[in-house]
């Protein structure tokens, strides 16, 4: 059976590079045969093997969005457009999703077989620490078949559902989902953080960020990004970081390799 893999790419914060190489990577980790799917209003320099999604506008957006600026969260939930049933009329079984700035590191047919049936995203490392059950939106598994709610209540009441998230569409996902009993935590050691896993604070200044055994994503949320960390991050005390061979290996040298330079 095919794996449906799907990442959304709005705005310029992030080129088409970021998805080849998201492409890439996934399926150079997977033993089944993969269709990748990318929402996007630009698909300029995306792989043509990556089925391009077109950008909705919602028809709850507006309502969205001025419940975001309270939060100061401000597109902090696009992605909920992923969520839409029906979004691709010829799908069979779950999505894998990802975020784009994670690069793929080991095997994720297991991430495809936890639970199935329930949405799986990784508990978020802060909000662990605090006690906190929220998830982590950088990879997550859901099925629209099965999760239509995580669409519908949106769109029901934009204004209510986004400020009981407090604008994190994390938080948005993983409560909605564990509400309805429908929520498994992925592993921690399967997706890590590069900056709290691979380059703690202060033994960054005396090693290179190494990457764990048994890690299969690694998250680039806040800073550094992944270029940034290739060519070392001197920009903030906690989080400096020394040039990463391993990760301009896995994320651009093996990417080039597999789709060509002018994709990577």
């Amino acid at each position: 059976m095919v794996v449906n893999v799907i990442c959304i790419k709005w705005g310029t914060l992030f080129g088409p590079d970021y998805v080849n190489r998201l492409y890439s990577g996934v399926r150079r980790n997977l033993s089944r045969p993969v269709r990748f799917f990318c929402m996007t209003e630009d698909s300029n320099g995306i792989h043509p093997d990556i089925e391009v999604l077109p950008l909705p506008e919602e028809s709850y957006q507006e309502k969205m969005n001025a419940a975001l600026a309270v939060a100061n969260r401000q597109g902090a939930m696009r992605k909920t457009s992923l969520f839409r049933p029906g979004l691709v009329p010829d799908l069979e079984g779950p999505f894998l999703g990802f975020d784009l700035d994670v690069v793929i590191t080991g095997a994720l047919d297991p991430l495809l077989t936890l639970e199935p049936g329930k949405v799986a995203m990784r508990h978020d490392w802060t909000e662990k620490r605090k006690g906190r059950p929220t998830g982590h939106g950088s990879v997550f598994r859901f099925d629209p078949a099965l999760h239509g709610f995580l669409y519908e209540d949106l769109a029901a009441n934009p204004y209510g559902e986004v400020e009981a998230a407090r604008g994190s569409e994390q938080r948005y996902t993983s409560h909605k989902a564990m509400e309805r009993g429908q929520f498994v935590y992925i592993p921690d050691p399967w997706v890590v953080s590069f900056k709290y896993d691979c380059n703690p604070f202060p033994g960054n200044y005396l090693r290179v960020a190494r990457l764990p055994a048994d890690a299969r994503v690694v998250c680039f949320h806040g800073h550094p990004k992944m270029p940034e960390a290739i060519r070392g991050y001197t920009k903030s005390l906690i989080r400096y970081t020394k040039p990463c061979d391993w990760l301009h290996e896995h994320w651009v040298v093996r990417a080039a390799a597999d789709l060509g330079p002018e994709y990577a």
